[in-house]
């Protein structure tokens, strides 16, 4: 049976397969209102899934502004520019293992 936790204004805000202290109230699965907080869930889990293949699309068109000379480099704001060229190095690292899995027998 699953237990759920509340918010102040008595609407669940959490649920968990097992009891504990802020998981103290069991409900009955199926219930419309769990059934309607679990499909919420599973919908904000949608948006966030697309969220990183977003992320891989903003990405793209960055390097095609950038090599086409629409954007410089530069004219991003400076933390911009220090988290593309942290997530360019993890994808080149990323890249180079995947190679070498790749040649083993």
């Amino acid at each position: 049976m699953p237990f759920v936790r509340r918010d102040q204004d008595g609407r669940i805000n959490a649920v968990s397969d097992t009891q504990a202290p802020s998981f103290d109230e069991a409900v009955e699965p199926g219930t419309p209102e769990l059934t309607r907080f679990l499909a919420q869930m599973t919908a904000q889990d949608d948006l966030a899934n697309t969220d990183l293949a977003f992320v891989r699309v903003l990405e793209d068109l960055l390097d095609v502004l950038i090599d086409k000379n629409v954007l410089l480099f530069t004219e991003l704001p400076e933390e911009a520019q220090k988290k593309i060229m942290a997530r360019q190095a993890l994808r080149k690292r990323d890249n180079a293992l995947n190679i070498l899995q790749d040649e083993q027998p």
